[in-house]
């Protein structure tokens, strides 16, 4: 049993507590009980229902996502919404007030049953996030969702939550009126006793008076010619930040502009059609498996090392103050993480620290960290020119030039310096970490830890085991990971490791489609126009030529001719031509970016490639490489290839992965278009790899 029901001094208690769980879902069985419980409580005189949760930090997580998944009819996906949105009604027309406690997530549908509330209390919690994330998944609120919020709050903020997904903390949602008292978590219940007080004095009705509205703000919200204004401007960022690939924030603000004005019942039937139709696109399902590949990675353990206990890290190193040292120190401070940063002189030191300083700065500018906050934990950032203070770092991480012979020299020093126990790390982005770990004085103590740039931002870090690595090396550096708020996925030593690896091969592979004809601008549009959040030219310029062809080389020398650089690449590069940082490179990057007509003149005239193929050549390049990385077991599987793309480099979520994209196109199609490619080029590079080719013998899929 979920749901549980007990009665004292005339105010009852529903409180969620599903077994063998560590989260509150509202599942069909869940539902089923509550609407049955409810039917039995709106005959009675209560003072007043309270409705909680028994777990830690969760009031509740959402509507089961499994069941979700497995709607394919709209019928089935309208009937499923239909049940939640008549157990939320019977919460709504209880005939005493209602009040839904909240000291933890409150999540999509778990947000909606206390939209269907009365009242809101919730704590200061710094757990608590309470949001309608339906649109992330492909898909629009169910439960009520988009007829209550706007209601609520008011049209320009109940919009935004829905149509951003974004969950809001205990204090914003006092802040926008969502919850009605804010309280300490101690003696939480007897505040909840005194505040039911305070409303028995108006038992059938709101005692607590919504946010108001002023000026234009009450323009904007309470006049139809301002909510067409709110609604044209919803629309317009909605379509600049998904480029039109999701339809569920659109849908979203139709079903709340159709709805705003019409009775509960019909606006409830506008969404729950709404929802039902979106449920079941293929969009939606590969979101939902793209969460729950998310989720996964996020709590990922090492199968065998289950009694390996994890050595706490409360001091670290860094090893390199340029913008990923700086940025790695940024992101231990924030983390609460003492860093120190190392580098040759005292001006290197300093950009490093205005490096991590910067990130905090935006933050502020924001509204994101308080200006106290941010002194705090830059404090927690020191910098040196020479190894002091390493002895006590329960981890260091080097970020120096990506050079064999320095990085060598540094790993024989730092491990020196370092305690027995400290972990060395190597934030390598394509180097053999067992090489380095062979200079060290202790190997197995030695283990990659590639963050991705921005720091701060991408969400991934590959971890990178040698044949040295110990498993108390593997599992600390792992937690350490999920400390940072990573998503880690664990890779073998090999050249590019994971994720770069499959990309320079799709950047290398624009090169070459530039070089027999076309423009830059064009093959970027075509990336961006399957879903890349930036095209192969946009990329090399963010990252830097310099580094990009660096990285090939590396490529090249341990996997072969593949990866050989385009022509376009080595005319490029002399002429220092090497992207944002150098203000010119594929593009000339100004107040705005336009392409450089000095590359341009670089291609030879000729017939462009169109589309449809360049997509092809680009994405099966990558489709080839990833198989062949999970041929070699460089990673452990599919999940991990599309988790990596996903998370490292923005391969469109909507599409499911890079694996699952391969699946959609299906293997035998695949090897055909390999083939003929491979029969034109003849160079070996669009040869299907030995695990595909086997996947088609066998008529199985990436994902079976």
């Amino acid at each position: 049993m979920s749901v549980f029901y007990k009665e004292e001094a005339n105010i009852g208690t529903i409180t969620f507590d599903q077994p063998d769980s560590r989260v509150n879902v509202l599942n069909s069985a869940t539902l089923l009980m509550l609407d049955k419980m409810l039917d039995e409580l709106k005959g009675k005189n209560l003072k007043a229902l309270i409705i909680q949760s028994a777990k830690k930090d969760i009031f509740i997580a959402g509507a089961d996502i499994k069941e979700i998944e497995n709607i394919t009819e709209v019928a089935d996906g309208k009937s499923k919404a239909q049940a939640g949105q008549r157990v939320m009604d019977k919460i709504e027309d209880l005939p005493f007030p209602t009040v839904a406690v909240i000291d933890g997530v409150a999540l999509g549908g778990g947000c909606e049953l206390a939209l269907a509330c009365r009242y809101r209390i919730m704590t200061f919690n710094d757990k608590i996030r309470i949001g309608l994330p339906e649109v992330n998944l492909g898909f629009v609120p169910g439960f009520g969702g988009t007829y209550r919020l706007p209601r609520l709050l008011g049209l320009q903020q109940g919009l935004k939550m829905i149509v951003s997904g974004a969950p809001i903390t205990s204090s914003a949602a006092f802040k926008c009126g969502l919850a009605d008292r804010l309280y300490p978590s101690v003696g939480l219940h007897d505040r909840v006793r005194e505040f039911v007080d305070e409303i028995a004095v108006e038992p059938k009705k709101r005692i607590i008076k919504p946010v108001a509205f002023k000026g234009l703000q009450a323009f904007l919200e309470k006049n139809p010619l301002g909510q067409m204004v709110v609604y044209k401007e919803t629309i317009k960022s909605i379509q600049k930040a998904t480029k039109g690939f999701y339809p569920s924030p659109l849908k979203a603000v139709d079903v709340v502009r159709k709805t705003l004005y019409l009775p509960r019942e019909q606006a409830l039937d506008i969404e729950s059609s709404a929802f039902a139709h979106l449920a079941i696109t293929s969009i939606s399902k590969n979101l939902v498996k793209v969460f729950y590949l998310s989720e996964k990675y996020k709590k990922l353990t090492i199968p065998g090392a289950e009694n390996v206990k994890p050595m706490p890290i409360a001091k670290g190193a860094v090893i390199g103050a340029g913008i990923m040292g700086g940025g790695i120190a940024q992101l231990f401070s924030d983390r609460g993480v003492w860093a120190r940063l190392k580098d040759i002189n005292q001006d290197a030191i300093a950009k490093g620290l205005k490096a991590a300083y910067d990130v905090y700065a935006q933050a502020m500018k924001r509204k994101k960290a308080k200006p106290y906050d941010v002194a705090a934990k830059m404090a927690m950032i020191s910098g040196t020119v020479d190894y002091s203070g390493f002895a006590d770092a329960d981890i260091a991480i080097e970020a120096v030039v990506e050079n064999m012979e320095i990085k060598k020299k540094v790993f024989a020093e730092v491990s020196q310096a370092l305690s027995s126990k400290a972990i060395l790390a190597s934030n390598t982005s394509s180097l053999s970490v067992t090489e380095m770990a062979r200079a060290s004085k202790d190997p197995s103590r030695v283990i990659g830890f590639h963050f991705f740039n921005p720091v701060h931002r991408m969400p991934l870090i590959e971890i990178i085991t040698t044949e040295f690595t110990s498993q108390q090396t593997l599992v600390t550096t792992l937690e350490f990971a999920k400390k940072l708020g990573k998503t880690p996925v664990i890779v073998k030593d090999a050249p590019g490791f994971l994720v770069n690896r499959i990309l320079l091969g799709y950047i290398d592979e624009a090169g070459r489609i530039l070089d027999e004809g076309g423009s830059i601008e064009g093959i970027d549009r075509y990336a961006t126009n399957f879903g890349m959040p930036m095209g192969p030219f946009t990329l090399s310029d963010e990252v830097g030529l310099d580094v990009g062809v660096k990285v090939l080389h590396i490529l090249e020398a341990g996997l072969g001719p593949r990866f050989k650089p385009a022509k376009i690449f080595d005319d490029v590069l002399p002429k220092k031509l090497l992207g944002k940082k150098s203000g010119k490179g594929f593009y000339i990057h100004g107040k705005e970016r336009v392409v450089n007509p000095e590359v341009q003149a670089l291609v030879k005239s000729g017939n462009a490639v169109g589309e449809q193929e360049s997509i092809q050549r680009m994405m099966y390049i990558m489709i080839n490489e990833a198989a062949m990385i999970l041929q070699e077991k460089v990673v452990d599987g599919p999940d991990t290839v599309d988790i990596g793309m996903i998370m490292g480099t923005g391969f469109p979520p909507f599409r499911g992965g890079l694996l699952r994209y391969a699946d959609s196109i299906g293997i035998d199609q695949l090897v055909d278009g390999m083939e003929k490619l491979e029969a034109r080029f003849k160079d070996g590079r669009f040869k299907p790899c030995a695990y595909i080719l086997d996947l088609k013998s066998k008529g199985k899929k990436f994902y079976t």
